[in-house]
């Protein structure tokens, strides 16, 4: 009998087959080593404690204070894969990826292309100072003239789908490709996004503490020469 899987199961599979000997666990479940945490309140605070800690064996970003857990090393041409849950109500966090220069956008946010997280918005892009171009510009990110990567400028480019997050408390999977200067990214085995032409193609990967209590496990990392279809 001929067993019929699921397309994004059965894509899911491929990848697992053909990149599980290269993938690289980023997180140990003990500590961070291989991440440094960039927070500007405890530059000003020095009680200020580190909202990035490990939990029950997870990684845990509690919100507050702002600021961004972000990787020694620099990645290029990669898959960036995670799970992760709100903890408590809903809100804000992201990834980011082609990390560069900390604190760029108002003193907090480091050059680069984010991954938005926040509930009901997961996958949009959000610019920082890097810039990327998807299908239907115009139409997804709004009028050209206010198009930019700083300041007052529409730096969001909405994701392509609804619905694809899964109710508060479950664990969601996202996996973000990063080829060159391309961007790809499914939430629950479903393509959400799809960028090309950024302007950066290699950085460190971040994630970020922005006002809601998120869990992260099964970070992982795995070279790719190719964006997946």
């Amino acid at each position: 009998m001929k067993i019929l899987l699921a397309p994004a199961l059965a894509l899911s599979l491929l990848i697992s087959q053909n990149s599980f000997s290269q993938s690289k666990a980023m997180f140990n479940g003990k500590d961070l080593k291989g991440w440094h945490a960039d927070v500007p309140e405890m530059d000003k605070n020095p009680d200020v404690k580190s909202p990035f800690l490990i939990r029950n064996g997870n990684l845990v970003s509690l919100g507050t204070p702002g600021g961004h857990l972000i990787t020694d090393d620099q990645y290029e041409n990669f898959r960036f894969t995670y799970q992760y849950r709100f903890v408590g109500k809903p809100g804000n966090c992201g990834a980011l990826v082609f990390v560069s220069k900390p604190r760029d956008l108002y003193d907090m946010f480091p050059k680069s292309i984010e991954i938005q997280m926040m509930h009901q918005n997961a996958g949009d892009f959000w610019c920082i100072q890097e810039d990327i171009t998807v299908p239907d510009m115009e139409k997804r990110r709004g009028p050209k003239e206010k198009w930019g990567v700083n300041g007052d400028k529409l730096r969001r480019i909405p994701n392509l789908t609804d619905g694809t997050e899964k109710p508060l408390g479950e664990w969601n999977t996202m996996r973000i490709e990063c080829v060159k200067n391309s961007i790809k990214v499914w939430l629950n085995g479903v393509m959400v996004n799809y960028g090309y032409n950024a302007t950066a193609q290699k950085g460190q990967i971040a994630l970020q503490s922005e006002g809601a209590e998120v869990e992260f496990r099964d970070v992982m990392v795995t070279p790719i020469k190719t964006l997946s279809k």
